[in-house]
Order: structure tokens, then sequence, then C-alpha cells
């Protein structure tokens, strides 16, 4: 993957430095390993579902962390004492970290681990301050209006 030089845009746009930096961090993960595989997936419109095979894994194996904007998923198999000789060994049973950039009001709200399967549902709660309000329009002068307006003009106005 070819890589791509930010600095000119870094250099000519301000409050955007988050932006690059996940830009970067993808590039860079694109290329890294990709495991466990995991899906992303819709449920609602503010809650989504992170879905990761982490097949061998115990639930003391593993470990969610939840930071403002980043949702890191650790596994730490433990190495058994066991002696077998594996004529083949084909289910992955590696450490890992998975990190995944959260965007701005996303929360982790659950977590279970059923056959193998990792699930993290994650909720959007925007601060009531922060949602779209709708405005109510009025019929008359504007208060400022009102306020320098002799006081027989209010009465009528």
């Amino acid at each position: 993957m070819r890589q791509f030089d930010l600095t000119p845009y870094r250099r000519s746009t301000v409050g955007f430095d988050r932006l690059f930096d996940m830009l970067e961090a993808s590039a860079r993960q694109a290329n890294a390993d990709n495991y466990p595989p995991f899906n992303l997936e819709r449920v609602g419109d503010d809650q989504y579902r992170i879905t990761l095979a982490v097949a061998g894994f115990r639930r003391d194996e593993i470990e969610i962390v939840a930071q403002q904007n980043l949702l890191v998923v650790k596994g730490k198999k433990e190495k058994d004492g066991d002696a077998s000789a594996f004529l083949h060994l084909g289910i992955a049973t590696r450490s890992f970290e998975r990190r995944f950039e959260l965007a701005d009001f996303i929360r982790v709200e659950d977590a279970r681990l059923n056959d193998g399967l990792l699930t993290v549902d994650l909720v959007r709660e925007v601060p009531e301050a922060m949602r779209p309000k709708t405005i109510a329009i009025k019929t008359g002068a504007p208060l400022a209006a009102i306020e320098t307006m002799p006081a027989e003009d209010v009465k009528a106005a």
C-alpha cells in the first residue's frame, strides 16, 4: 500500500489533527496483522456491535478497556504446560491487541463471550445540550426593539 504524506495538509489546517492521526493509524494498521477477525455492524440508529472471533480464549484471558474515543480488546493466552505432540496446530492461540477508534459520545454498553465469539455492544449517547433543537418562530418585533420602544408603543405591540 502506498504511503501518503499528510504534512502539507497539517500545515494548512487547524483542528484536524485527530483526523490526520486516525488516517495515518489506519494506513499502518492495514499493513498489520488482522488477527483476530472481526465484524462491525449497525444494530440500530445509535447502536453498533463489534464481534471478534476469539476461539480458544476464556473470559479471564480477554481484557476490554474503553477510554475516550478508543476501545482496546486484548487477549493473552496462558501457556499450557501440556507437552502434547500436535500433528497439526490450526487454531490460533497467540496473544492479540485490537484497537478501535470510537466517535464522540460512543460508550460501551455490554460485552459477552459466547461460542468463541466476543460481542461488544456500543451506544451513541449525544448529550441533550448537543442535540439539534427546533426553534419556534414567533410574530412581532424582536425583544431588543420592544425594550427601546416608548411604553405606549409596547402595549400596542
